[in-house]
């Protein structure tokens, strides 16, 4: 339970800065949360693909998630053209 907590606190938190980044792209606090665990998954994928690790602990899985989500973001602007 307590692992699913984190996991939605994560994903929050990194939909939330995704969509600071990329101005225009918020969507809401479940939407913000669903972006942020599909970017911790995809930027896990994509690192693990690379060989990169940005480290252990909470901000290495923030930053890790941000930038999946950020990866997200422009996927869904792609599509949205």
């Amino acid at each position: 339970m307590s692992h699913l907590i984190y996991v939605l606190i994560v994903g929050a938190i990194s939909g939330w800065l995704a969509g600071q980044i990329r101005r225009g792209f918020g969507f809401g606090l479940f939407g913000n949360i669903a972006v942020g665990i599909v970017g911790a998954f995809v930027g896990n994928w994509v690192f693990g693909q690379l060989g990169v690790s940005l480290g252990a602990g909470l901000l290495s899985t923030i930053l890790t998630s941000v930038i999946g989500a950020l990866l997200v973001l422009f996927v869904i602007g792609l599509i949205k053209k």
